[in-house]
């Protein structure tokens, strides 16, 4: 029997294609977004096997019905997927509060809304594999990305710890950090820039828009690479904690270790 998937975000991106591949391997997987429409049409050409629900991840009752629904249907969750997250760019001044509350209300609150739903099925069983999709961004920060890094750190913080409570009870957790890949995130479907106009970062501001905009579709890593990697570990007994991909995502991590080095050596 194959392996029951509950994948979020999966309309588009690198959730679109986690599902497809899961689907083509074997497995059955319910496939959600905010739109249950969105899922479907992004998934066309559907298969028994791939089922789909709404779910806005910022509703923890929501959350709730869907991993219930998922367990009715499926019979058992054993590979969640936390991809559903977005982007907020721009340099920390510019963006406002709110935003920034928005950003972790998604990417960090809506990340443990989904956990909390289905980790107790999974510690039913003693088994179960949770991947949640981070970015090299929640190892490494730069100017224009500060808030959104911030979102992804504080998810590395928080399953990094979890996955240790999780563990002794037979699950699993595997943090995926990409680096910049061919899909819409880029874009204003994903991401969002500040809203306030500060003189003093105008020029700077305005270049990183201008390499955001000029890296938008033209990103190295190959979404549908990464997709089969992460269908092929869950198959594994053994799963690495984090998988860093992409050249450029190892690059960056690894500049920051070799930081580190020096800074903890330092006296």
């Amino acid at each position: 029997m194959g392996r029951r998937w509950l994948v979020t975000g999966a309309s588009r991106g690198l959730g679109r294609e986690i599902a497809r591949a899961a689907v083509d391997a074997g497995d059955t997987v319910m496939a959600t977004a905010r739109s249950a429409d969105a899922v479907r049409n992004a998934l066309e050409g559907g298969h028994d096997r791939l089922h789909t629900l709404a779910l806005d991840i910022t509703d923890a009752d929501a959350a709730h019905a869907v991993a219930a629904e998922t367990v009715a249907r499926l019979g058992a969750i054993d590979v969640l997927v936390n991809n559903a997250g977005y982007a907020e760019l721009g340099f920390f001044e510019t963006i406002a509060d709110a935003a920034v509350r928005r950003q972790f209300e998604v990417n960090l609150f809506g990340t443990m809304n989904v956990a909390r739903a289905v980790v107790p099925y999974m510690r039913q069983r003693r088994s179960g594999l949770i991947v949640t999709i981070s970015s090299v961004s929640g190892l490494v920060s730069n100017a224009g990305g500060a808030v959104y890094s911030a979102s992804k750190f504080a998810v590395e913080g928080w399953m990094e710890g979890f996955s240790q409570e999780l563990a002794p009870l037979g699950v699993r957790s595997l943090l995926v950090e990409p680096g910049m890949l061919r899909t819409d995130f880029m874009d204003q479907t994903s991401a969002r820039f500040g809203t306030i106009d500060i003189p003093d970062y105008a020029e700077a501001v305005a270049q990183y828009r201008a390499f955001v905009d000029g890296a938008n579709g033209n990103q190295p890593g190959d979404p549908q690479r990464l997709a089969a990697r992460i269908v092929a570990l869950a198959s594994q007994e053994d799963v690495p904690a984090r998988l860093v991909f992409g050249d450029d995502a190892r690059q960056r991590a690894g500049a920051k270790l070799d930081q580190l080095r020096v800074e903890v050596a330092a006296e």
